[in-house]
């Protein structure tokens, strides 16, 4: 089971991977500008509770967290030693995040972080070689127990060789969705897979994309498919 966390809303965007990004897509539609961030009232889920006082989100719940901003976006600093607290009372869950401010990651981070909190895992993604080079090597130096490299959208091949370890619990790929997508080339996909298989590292291949370029041909995927037929080509991999 799993629940969505999207304790703030609203980023800006920062990198050649943001440019098509499916909040401010779903944003447009409604009026709203994506670039503002603002609290939520979901804000407090994880430790809402019931009239019995027990918690609303039961334990062993997977809780994807703010989904639809970024965790270390600069507009949510003032809030985020809160909701660390929040994440901290609540070990009986597993939070999940991606980010691509990584850089930004020790801003309000708590004091007793350690090596990080056992139940969050952190997933930094990189959509090219420019941010995979600038992101990971800060990523694989900062103290967080669970790594996972997210490489989406995809827009170009990756040398991942130099990043890769026993550190890396799993490397996902995945294209652009939307009606502007760029293209995925599947060329792409079986190259990081080869970088994974050869240093071990699991591999999963999570979404086509709008638009997969496979042996030439190009196929327009429509989004409701685009999971499943990445889960149909079957080349993830599991040690």
């Amino acid at each position: 089971m799993a629940v969505t966390w999207n304790l703030w809303h609203g980023c800006q965007k920062i990198s050649e991977g943001c440019r098509y990004c499916y909040v401010y897509r779903q944003d447009e539609m409604h009026g709203k500008d994506s670039s503002l961030v603002t609290r939520t009232a979901l804000f407090n889920l994880p430790v809402r509770r019931k009239r019995d006082k027990t918690y609303k989100v039961p334990a062993g719940e997977m809780v994807y967290t703010c989904f639809t901003s970024d965790f270390f976006v600069p507009g949510a600093d003032e809030w985020r030693t809160e909701a660390w607290a929040m994440i901290k009372e609540r070990p009986d869950l597993r939070f999940f995040m991606i980010t691509k401010r990584i850089d930004r990651f020790r801003v309000a981070l708590p004091e007793d972080w350690g090596e990080g909190y056992e139940h969050v895992a952190i997933a930094c993604t990189v959509e090219n070689q420019t941010m995979a080079d600038y992101r990971l090597p800060i990523y694989k130096e900062l103290p967080i127990r669970h790594k996972i490299i997210i490489c989406a959208p995809l827009l170009g091949s990756l040398d991942l060789t130099a990043y890769l370890d026993a550190s890396i619990e799993e490397v996902s790929v995945g294209g652009e969705s939307g009606l502007e997508a760029r293209t995925c080339n599947y060329d792409w996909v079986l190259d990081i897979r080869r970088q994974c298989v050869e240093k071990e590292v699991p591999f999963g291949f999570h979404q086509t994309g709008a638009r997969l370029l496979k042996d030439g041909k190009l196929y327009r995927i429509r989004r409701e498919f685009q999971h499943s037929q990445a889960r149909r080509a079957g080349i993830d991999y599991r040690k």
